[in-house]
């Protein structure tokens, strides 16, 4: 009867979401307060562990230290790109053959955009839903040592992948390394190539689609999501200022970093959850607009539960966790608590519902 007792008390002080025991009910609820679980979080689709990201699920089911029944599950029935869990390995298989992308038509087309440039820039469309598209930028060098970083070519992509802009672009200040192992730029492309300023509008004007800065909002409105990987910088060589509500960074988004002060990079994230290589030699913006944009959709396309307020910061959840709520809060289950928890960021999946 002892082991009975102990047994409901360990159950009652352990975490539903990522299976932390406490000693104290207090201890569990104190976490929760701080966790931010909620439906958004990566999950294993074994044991139905939350994890904080893709990263932590990874080491869960793959390794240096998985969980061993897991793992072993996983290693049979388990998606190496998407982390998901199959019937049975041929399920999986025809999955895989789908989930694991081709980079090849990417650097193929991508060298075409070498032609100089390519405008279909247009304010306006009638697309249902929220318009998206991914930039990306390639820098040379400026400065006494050539270690400031200036954006001399720049791509827009839309969501099906195809160049809306492309050019290269005339730095304000003269350029003192061009960088022509990864950049592939020679004085010869930015002699004609468009003004900072005439670039800078033409992406701005198009980013806002019309609608004043002031006014844009995260859900609905014209102006576009903007795609990116590392977006502060190529805004800030670009001299362009955005709404952070309408960005979606792959190098901020906690699922695909690797902890939550330190990003993984674009091509590490391209290789493991993408399953092709990029960067290699000379590198093409196109092809990171390419990558961003498919990590991106395939974080939108994660089929996740569908709540009222889904986030913690929504004033209908603030309470939620109130210290002032402490005894009711004790009072609820382990589940329960898991289920009024909110997350901290906007899950991408949102996308999809506006």
């Amino acid at each position: 009867m002892d082991c009975r007792i102990e047994s409901a008390e360990t159950h009652r002080n352990k975490c539903a979401a990522c299976f932390r025991q406490f000693n104290k009910l207090e201890h569990l609820v104190e976490h929760m307060r701080i966790s931010y679980h909620s439906v958004h979080e990566p999950t294993c689709g074994i044991c139905r562990k939350h994890c904080r990201s893709f990263e932590s699920l990874r080491e869960h089911l793959i390794g240096p230290l998985p969980k061993q029944e897991c793992r072993d599950i996983f290693s049979y029935r388990g998606c190496k790109f998407c982390l998901k869990v199959f019937e049975s390995p041929n399920s999986r298989r025809i999955h895989q053959e789908k989930c694991q992308l081709s980079g090849t038509n990417a650097g193929i087309i991508g060298r075409f955009s070498n032609l100089g440039l390519r405008d279909n820039l247009a304010i306006g469309g009638g697309a249902r839903g929220p318009q998206v598209v991914a930039l990306a930028c390639k820098m040379v060098g400026g400065g006494s040592d050539g270690s400031l970083d200036l954006c001399a070519r720049v791509c827009l992509i839309d969501e099906h992948e195809n160049i809306i802009f492309h050019s290269y672009v005339k730095p304000p200040i003269p350029v003192a390394n061009y960088r022509y192992e990864t950049t592939g730029i020679t004085p010869e492309y930015l002699r004609d190539a468009m003004p900072m300023r005439h670039v800078q509008r033409r992406i701005h004007d198009f980013l806002c689609n019309g609608e004043p800065m002031w006014t844009i909002r995260a859900r609905g409105g014209r102006a576009r999501i903007l795609v990116g990987h590392g977006l502060d910088h190529d805004l800030e060589s670009l001299q362009i200022e955005y709404r952070a509500e309408k960005i979606r960074d792959t190098a901020k988004y906690p699922p695909l970093m690797k902890t939550s002060k330190l990003s993984n990079s674009l091509k590490y994230l391209t290789q493991a959850y993408l399953g092709y290589d990029i960067q290699t030699g000379i590198q093409d913006p196109y092809e990171d607009c390419i990558a961003t944009m498919r990590l991106y959709m395939r974080m939108r396309s994660q089929a996740h539960r569908v709540q009222e307020y889904p986030l913690a910061s929504d004033p209908q959840n603030r309470n939620n966790f109130a210290s002032w709520r402490q005894s009711e809060i004790e009072r609820m289950s382990p589940e329960q608590m898991l289920e009024i928890s909110r997350s901290d960021y906007y899950c991408w999946c949102l996308d999809s519902l506006y």
